[in-house]
């Protein structure tokens, strides 16, 4: 920012630091149009227009100084923040990219970049310059925090824990803030600090303090719902009464969609499916962004699907993954090409000649291992893992994608997976397994000697990078009907971006199951891993005995603590996957061919599946 040289600048200054900046605007009309003072004078003429909302002359007079100085990289930044918010986001970007040029160690440059593009929506490279903006500036807490929701939207789930690292520490938020900062905090189950962050939220001035109170109790409603704490939910439902949010003006239809949400939350868990159904498609009605949309209908999904309203839960949706996809679109496009994969890792195998090639290498034992628990998404992998969590030998550590990181992790240093693991020397093996430790350790601090369990379905198409580093590991595979698995993931708002495209049609689901079985049978047949076949339909009608089996495979004495896992299931604070209700409620065989009330919509995809069904032992 340039010194004043003139009176009139000094002039200027003065009112501007005083906060008088409709008299700053008065005296740049006596401005004189050349030399030093023009500089100054433009400076703060530009700066008042900027704080009294005068988007557009700003723009203009920072497009002045942009040209008059076209090295000074403060003045391309403030002409690319009046242009965004004069809505010109074009010649933002372009500013905004001249601005980095100049100052590419300039934090906040970035920051506001990041912020342009997630206005724009243009959520990869709001993540990738947002996290830069953190790089250079690690306690420029605004900008982790939307780094963070960027990662979040993208799925990006272990960036955006790095961005929240701390986060129960930092100041209190502005309401709107807390509320994005709080469901990013319970996703990675820190309720403690979601529920901190939006008790000392910073209401707005005037009326709509009232409209973000009832928003954080809608919040507060969820979280507690969400972390089986539905007494405490419903306690608090109170503050949230639906004469209250009927009476709310038509511009506070957020809050009023975020309320009904709440009450047709508890209202399903406390078995009123038609009014549950009755809310959610008000909800519908009114969601404001495709993110509402696609919540609301996967909730009326549910509600019809209780009630045995098939059409009506066919219905439901197709709007919901209509709005999925469009969330989709705006993430990764590439997704929705006709050739694309989103099951990005089913095409990497080792062959057994290949195999044979690899450097013997030494590894720990099956105790010093984890237990992996793996198989295609809704196949009862929670159940099991709860399970293995409430014996006292054991303690999981909820889905974390540690191994997809360590492969992602040989790819950035320029090894091929898996071609690369036949060369792994013994130190790089120990290396890659003292960050996979490492990372656990952040996740468990207190596992002790407890034997760890690392359950995340989709390592089943890992098996490469497991049977690598954990040649020993036992390795259990959850099976369930390939068609109540389908329905399941059908009627799941999953998070991630790939999976969204996945599940967005049963043809696309099938021929990912498929796929995703193929590359299994025939890593399987090459490592021959140490393996147990964990059948969701044995273990509804033979519990006994299924648990006695998991505790032979696994050593266990005394394998009867699993059988109580529903009690120990609700003593746990956040279970990350949808499962997250159904595992407090002990084993029922509800779930067990509910596909067939579907039967209409699975025959087009049923000779897609049949031959895995066949050779998994199942019939149609």
């Amino acid at each position: 920012m340039p010194t004043p040289t003139s009176g009139l600048a000094n002039a200027m200054a003065t009112a501007y630091h005083a906060g008088e900046m409709e008299h700053v605007i008065a005296l740049a009309a006596q401005a004189p149009n050349t030399g030093d003072a023009d500089e100054s004078t433009l400076l703060w003429l530009g700066l008042a227009q900027q704080a009294t909302h005068r988007y557009g002359p700003a723009a203009a007079t920072f497009h002045r100084l942009s040209q008059l100085r076209p090295e000074v990289s403060a003045y391309w930044n403030n002409l690319a923040l009046a242009c965004r918010h004069s809505g010109d986001t074009a010649a933002s970007e372009q500013a905004f990219l001249k601005a980095r040029s100049l100052a590419p160690e300039d934090a906040e440059v970035l920051y506001n970049l990041g912020l342009l593009y997630l206005q724009q929506r243009r959520w990869l490279p709001a993540r990738q310059t947002l996290m830069d903006a953190v790089a250079l500036e690690p306690h420029f807490i605004e900008a982790r925090l939307q780094a963070a929701h960027a990662c979040y939207v993208c799925g990006d789930n272990s960036s955006q824990e790095a961005m929240l690292a701390g986060a129960i520490g930092w100041p209190p938020q502005p309401a709107e803030q807390a509320l994005i900062l709080a469901a990013m905090l319970a996703v990675q189950g820190d309720l403690d600090a979601a529920l901190h962050t939006l008790a000392h939220a910073q209401l707005p001035p005037g009326p709509d303090a009232g409209v973000m109170r009832l928003r954080i109790a809608a919040q507060r409603i969820a979280l507690h719902e969400r972390s089986n704490q539905v007494e405490l939910a419903r306690d608090e439902l109170r503050e949230l009464p639906l004469g209250t949010l009927d009476r709310l003006p038509p511009e506070a239809q957020g809050a009023r969609a975020e309320g009904w949400s709440a009450h047709a939350a508890l209202a399903m868990r406390g078995a009123d499916h038609a009014g549950a159904a009755a809310l959610y498609q008000r909800v519908l009605a009114i969601a404001p962004d495709d993110q509402g949309r696609a919540a609301a209908a996967f909730g009326l999904a549910s509600a019809c699907d209780k009630q045995g309203r098939q059409h009506d839960v066919w219905q439901a949706l197709q709007t919901a993954h209509a709005a999925q996809l469009d969330i989709a679109r705006t993430v990764l496009p590439e997704l929705l090409a006709p050739d694309s994969q989103p099951l990005q890792m089913a095409d990497r195998v080792v062959s057994r000649a290949a195999h044979e090639a690899w450097r013997p290498l030494s590894s720990p034992s099956a105790r010093q291992s984890p237990v992996f628990v793996v198989g295609f998404p809704r196949s009862g992998t929670t159940l099991l893992e709860q399970m293995l969590d409430a014996h006292p030998d054991f303690q999981s550590m909820d889905e974390r994608a540690f191994i997809h990181e360590l492969i992602e992790g040989m790819e950035l240093f320029g090894q091929h997976y898996p071609a690369d693991l036949a060369n792994l020397t013994q130190t790089e093996a120990d290396q890659l397994r003292a960050v996979y430790f490492r990372r656990v350790d952040r996740a468990l601090p207190d596992r002790g000697q407890r034997r760890l369990v690392d359950k995340n379905p989709l390592n089943m198409l890992c098996l490469p990078m497991i049977m690598r580093l954990f040649p020993q590991a036992r390795i259990i595979l959850c099976l369930r009907h390939p068609c109540d698995v389908l329905l399941s993931c059908y009627m799941q708002p999953f998070r991630s971006p790939a999976f969204m495209v996945l599940c967005s049609s049963l043809q696309r689901l099938a021929d990912g199951y498929v796929q995703a079985f193929g590359q299994w049978q025939k890593q399987v047949e090459v490592f021959a891993p140490r393996l147990l076949e964990w059948r969701y339909e044995s273990v509804v009608s033979r519990f006994e005995a299924s648990v006695a089996g998991l505790g032979e495979f696994l050593g266990i004495e005394d394998a009867s603590p699993m059988a109580r896992f529903s009690e120990h299931a609700r003593s746990k604070s956040f279970i990350s996957t949808p499962s997250y209700a159904q595992v407090t409620q002990g084993i029922s065989s509800k779930a067990v061919g509910r596909w067939r009330g579907y039967r209409e919509w699975f025959e087009p995809v049923l000779p897609t599946l049949r031959p895995v069904m066949q050779q998994l032992g199942y019939a149609d």
